[in-house]
C-alpha cells in the first residue's frame, strides 16, 4: 500500500458510502477537496459531513496513523485545520496543535472491490513490461479510450510546441525563421537534430535569397557552414564545393559549425547527415516564403509537396564523400514528408494559433493530423500487439505520447485508462 495510491483513492472517491470513523461517526464526503502541492495538508477546500457537523476544511492522507507523528505534525500549527484524518491503518491516536483530536477514517474497510488489486497488476505486468495495463486493456470501452487519446494528442502537441516557443524567440518572434530552423531540426532526425539546428541558425536566411538561384551554390554553403568541407577530396564534385564555399565564406564573412558534432554511428545511410544536407538544399532552394504559404493551406498533398525534395545527382550513388555506392534514388519519399508535416509543421501551426488565440490554426492543426495516416513505428507497433489500432496520426501521436509519458514512467495514477483499470472489476 502507498501513500500516492490512498491519495488517488480519496481524491476520485473510489471508497463505499458507508463510511464510518473509527469512532463510529458516520461520514459523508460532499467534497474530497483539492490535492495540496505546497507545504501543509494533502487536501484544502475539503467539506465533510461528520456525524450530525458539517466540516470544511483540510484532509490529511496517511498509509499508517503513526506516520502524523513521525511527520512531527502534531506540533506544526498548519495541520490545526485538518477535518479528518485519513490513514489506510489506524495503529495510534494522533493529536493536533491545538491539543484537539481529529476524526480518523481507517479506509481499508472501504475500498471499492478489486481496486488493490488492480493497482498492483499496473505495478506489476505480466503480459507486457512497457504497457503496464495490457492484460486488462481488453476490458476497457473503445470509446474511453479514444477520447483520453484526443486529449493527449494536444497534450503532445502543446508538450512540442515549447521547443518551436524556444526557437521563435531565439528568432527575435520571426515565423518564417522558426519554421526553417524547426524544420532543419527535423532533417537532422533524433541523432542529428541539434547539429542540424546550429547549421542553420549559422547561416542567415538573406544569404540563401541571394544565392539560391543556383542550387550548387546553396550546397556549397550548407556542407562549408557544416564543416565538412575541412579536408582534402579525391572527386572532382567535393572539390567544387569546397572552392565555392572558400569564396562565400570571404563574401559574407560565416564561419562554420565544428564537424566533429555530426553522428554517422547507428545511422542508417538514408539518414547520414551528408545525404541529409544536400536534401536540405533542395529543400531551401523551393522553400521561399514557407510559413506563409503552409499557413495558407490545409490541403494534405499541398503541404507534403513542400517537403518532397531530392539530393543531388553527386548523392545518386554517394552516401559519404569520395566513396561511391550502387546508384540509388536519394528522394525523400511521401513517409518523410508526412513525418516532417507531423513533427514540424503541426507543432509550429499550433503554437500560432495559441500565440495569437486563434482556435482555426488550432483546429486546422488537428485536422490535418487527423487527415493523416497513422505513423508505423516501433511504439505504434506495441500498441497494436496488445489490441489498440491507431486510424491516424493524431491516435498515433497520442499513443507516443501515452507511452513515453505515463506507461514508461509508470504514471498509472494520472492515466485516464489506469483509472479505467482501478475502478474496472
Amino acid at each position: 500500500m502507498t501513500e500516492a495510491f490512498l491519495h488517488y483513492c480519496w481524491k476520485h472517491r473510489l471508497f463505499t458510502n458507508n463510511l464510518v470513523t473509527v469512532d463510529n461517526q458516520s461520514v459523508v464526503v460532499s467534497n474530497a477537496g483539492e490535492l495540496n502541492i505546497n507545504a501543509g495538508p494533502d487536501f484544502i477546500n475539503s467539506k465533510i459531513k461528520i456525524g450530525d457537523t458539517e466540516w470544511a476544511g483540510t484532509v490529511e492522507v496517511h498509509q499508517r496513523a503513526s506516520d502524523w507523528n513521525l511527520h512531527k505534525h502534531s506540533s506544526d500549527k498548519k495541520y490545526n485545520n485538518v477535518i479528518l484524518h485519513v490513514v489506510y491503518e489506524n495503529d495510534a491516536p494522533v493529536f493536533l496543535e491545538n491539543g484537539r483530536q481529529p476524526a480518523t477514517l481507517e479506509l481499508k474497510h472501504f475500498l471499492r472491490e478489486g481496486v488493490w488489486e488492480n493497482y498492483c497488476t499496473l505495478l506489476h505486468p505480466t503480459l507486457c513490461d512497457a504497457i503496464p495495463c495490457a492484460s486488462v486493456l481488453p476490458k476497457i470501452p473503445d470509446f474511453t479510450v479514444k477520447t483520453y487519446l484526443e486529449r493527449l494528442a494536444v497534450e503532445r502537441l502543446q508538450q512540442k510546441s515549447e521547443t518551436v516557443r524556444r526557437l521563435l524567440y531565439e528568432s527575435g518572434n520571426s515565423w518564417e525563421t522558426c519554421c526553417y530552423w524547426t524544420v532543419a531540426r527535423y532533417f537532422g532526425g533524433r541523432v542529428n537534430a541539434t547539429p542540424f539546428e546550429l547549421l542553420a541558425k549559422s547561416i542567415d536566411m538573406r544569404i540563401f535569397a541571394r544565392i539560391k538561384q543556383s542550387p550548387f551554390r546553396v550546397e556549397a554553403l550548407l556542407f562549408g557552414q557544416a564543416g565538412m568541407l575541412e579536408q582534402d577530396f579525391s572527386d572532382d564534385y567535393p572539390n567544387a564545393l569546397k572552392k565555392e564555399y572558400a569564396y562565400l565564406r570571404k563574401v559574407y564573412n560565416i564561419n562554420p559549425i565544428e564537424g566533429y558534432l555530426w553522428r554517422f554511428f547507428r545511422v542508417r545511410p538514408q539518414g547520414f547527415p551528408t545525404l541529409r544536407i544536400s536534401q536540405f538544399a533542395s529543400f531551401i532552394v523551393k522553400a521561399n516564403g514557407l510559413f506563409s504559404k503552409m499557413l495558407a493551406t490545409t490541403d494534405i498533398k499541398t503541404l507534403q509537396s513542400f517537403f518532397s525534395v531530392s539530393a543531388s545527382e553527386y548523392w545518386q550513388n554517394h552516401y559519404l564523400f569520395d566513396k561511391p555506392v550502387r546508384s540509388k534514388s536519394k528522394s525523400l519519399g511521401s513517409e518523410f514528408a508526412e513525418s516532417v508535416t507531423i513533427n514540424a509543421w503541426v507543432p509550429i501551426l499550433m503554437l500560432y494559433g495559441i500565440e495569437y488565440q486563434q482556435e482555426k490554426y488550432k483546429d486546422n492543426a488537428l485536422s490535418i493530423l487527423e487527415k493523416l495516416p497513422c505513423e508505423n513505428n516501433a511504439i505504434v507497433k506495441q500498441w497494436r500487439s496488445v489490441g489498440i489500432n491507431p486510424e491516424n496520426a493524431l491516435h498515433s501521436q497520442a499513443l507516443i505520447q501515452l507511452y513515453n509519458e505515463y506507461c514508461k514512467k509508470k504514471r498509472c495514477l494520472s492515466c485516464q485508462i489506469g483509472y479505467k483499470v482501478l475502478t474496472t472489476k
